[in-house]
């Protein structure tokens, strides 16, 4: 394959992401696995995917507008501190290389504006890593903010929620081997054959639960993928005791690129509050090494963005 040779050429750009300036520019290690020259090609050019979407947002019984953005990239993860590496070569048995994605959301409810974001970093040889090994959500707004974690650990993901809400307040605990709402969206990138179906025990979002402050546990979902028509496919997922249904839309063809999604659940608090429908619909998409592009000089890639 033709990557052997123009390894650390392709990759070379990849160690600068988001890295302290005193990080030499290693390029991260290339799994074995799903290294194709097409995959390849896509993931490991040294840019990050960026999308933008108009967003309408479910809150408080209303829909407020607001702007979603993905981001798409691979990176060094260290296995055991289950943080970027910044020195990858001085650690290579504890190097695994992500799909990192970083989702983020920007809504006003009023006066006051909500800033969200989500982290989620799923191995890409999922034949040895069969599990996303960690997963992060901040939620900010004028009431406070909340950190929640996932660490995948001995089986299991140990979970820490920090929250300014009494009843929350900072939790604990562990959930068993289970499929999470939040890395279907790193699978659909790496393999959406792999997506399940049919019953399933699944987590809800952490975005989800941040909004709806529902309690954290396994739930019953009936998961499909149908053909949506223009080269497009639609991953849903139903949660039934929630009165949830969340639905994916995605390229069917290779590298799958996310065009848009819709969460229909309870808005408010209550059985009686109503059924709202949050949807993102693709604005603009770029390939960019975004963490290169942070001078004054380089605000019009915003407006190219679509933000």
């Amino acid at each position: 394959m033709k990557y052997t040779a123009l390894l650390s050429f392709v990759l070379f750009a990849f160690a600068g992401a988001c890295a302290p300036p005193s990080a030499p520019e290693a390029p991260p290690a290339r799994p074995a696995a799903l290294l194709d020259d097409e995959f390849g090609d896509y993931w490991y050019q040294g840019d990050a995917e960026l999308t933008s979407y108009a967003l309408e947002q479910a809150r408080y019984g209303e829909i407020h507008q607001g702007e979603a953005v993905l981001i798409f990239v691979t990176e060094d993860f260290s296995r055991s501190k289950q943080v970027k590496m910044d020195f990858p070569d001085r650690s290579s048995d504890d190097r695994a290389t992500v799909l990192k994605l970083n989702f983020t959301k920007k809504f006003t409810t009023g006066i006051y504006p909500y800033s969200m974001m989500t982290s989620v970093f799923t191995p890409i040889e999922r034949g040895m890593y069969p599990h996303t090994l960690k997963v992060t959500t901040s939620s900010q707004e004028w009431c406070g903010h909340t950190f929640t974690q996932f660490n995948w650990r001995k089986g299991a993901y140990d979970v820490k929620l920090y929250s300014y809400f009494e009843e929350e307040s900072d939790q604990t605990l562990k959930l068993d081997d289970v499929l999470l709402e939040d890395e279907l969206w790193t699978l659909i990138r790496l393999d959406p054959s792999a997506l399940p179906s049919g019953e399933i025990d699944i987590v809800p979002g952490t975005m989800y639960q941040r909004l709806s402050h529902d309690d954290w546990a396994i739930r019953k979902a009936r998961a499909s993928t149908a053909d949506a028509g223009d080269g497009q496919r639609i991953f849903t997922l139903v949660f039934p005791e929630l009165d949830r249904t969340l639905a994916i839309r995605f390229n069917a063809a290779f590298p799958y690129e996310i065009e848009g999604w819709e969460d229909t659940h309870r808005s408010g608090f209550g059985p009686n509050a109503p059924l709202l429908t949050t949807r993102a619909t693709r604005n603009k998409r770029m390939m960019l090494d975004y963490w290169t592009r942070h001078n004054n000089a380089d605000l019009p890639l915003r407006e190219e963005l679509g933000l």
